[in-house]
């Protein structure tokens, strides 16, 4: 079964945030998932969600400033403090909106320390933050990206997210495996896949050269939902940007959120 998200963050951009919630339940969609919900009240987002019959798959714990650069706060030395703070935010989000994942972004490599000194704080930080997210029954998400869509991105690499979940070795840590980053960093998607398919906690699609919908772009996406209808039984998050702001964007998904609605 492909369980498909709205991510609300890329999808519905011509109305405001918390109407685009009656939209996606509108199209079929029964999960949604977004960058950041803070900017709302939790109880206006539930709201939408219990008015929708939605439920929340995934929200990001916040970045830091986002407008002077910042990209996540968990590798980051001497802002240790202000990562547990935002750990604490996004539980109590989390709480009200029942969310039961949460994406912890990195932070940019920090050039004056050492990128030893940096990895370490990383695992600390989450270690820290997965033991907090495991009194709320809540699972970590970790999500390398792409140096050419973030550049100096701390986490750019698959094999470095994976050392660091087993470093970290906690149950409630998991990767978030984005199949547009994967292609852009290393290609190869179904055998990736099949290597860390233990290590996953969530999906999110989209297609390159410009991070559009699965039916276009250089990847078929045919084999890749084969695997996953097979293999993976979680959530999917379709975080791409629209080629059209016609509904066209998602004729690919048609025939897996009609499965949704029946």
């Amino acid at each position: 079964m492909i369980n498909l998200a709205a991510n609300l963050s890329f999808l519905y951009q011509n109305v405001p945030f918390l109407d685009r919630f009656k939209l996606a339940a509108n199209d079929g969609f029964r999960y949604v998932e977004y960058l950041f919900p803070y900017d709302c009240r939790a109880q206006d987002i539930k709201a939408a969600l219990t008015e929708n019959q939605l439920t929340q798959a995934l929200f990001n714990l916040p970045p830091g400033n986002w407008e002077n650069g910042d990209r996540g706060l968990a590798s980051l030395p001497h802002r240790q403090n202000e990562f547990t703070e935002s750990v604490l935010l996004a539980l109590e989000f989390a709480k009200v909106l029942d969310c039961k994942k949460l994406h912890v972004m990195s932070g940019i490599r920090q050039y004056e320390s050492a990128r030893q000194a940096q990895l370490e704080c990383y695992i600390n930080n989450l270690r820290n933050a997965c033991q907090l997210a495991s009194k709320a029954d809540v699972t970590l998400l970790i999500e390398p990206i792409n140096s050419k869509d973030m550049p100096h991105y701390f986490l750019d690499s698959f094999d470095l997210a994976r050392n660091v979940i087993n470093e970290v070795n906690e149950p409630n840590l998991k990767l978030q495996f984005d199949i547009y980053h994967c292609q852009r960093i290393m290609g190869d998607i179904l055998v990736h896949l099949e290597d860390y398919l233990p290590l996953i906690g969530h999906i999110q699609i989209a297609n390159p050269p410009h991070r559009t919908e699965p039916s276009l772009g250089e990847l078929n996406y045919k084999p890749i939902f084969e695997f996953l209808d097979k293999n993976y039984g979680g959530v999917i998050g379709c975080e791409y940007k629209p080629s059209t702001d016609q509904g066209t964007h998602l004729d690919w998904a048609r025939p897996y959120l009609k499965k949704n609605q029946g």
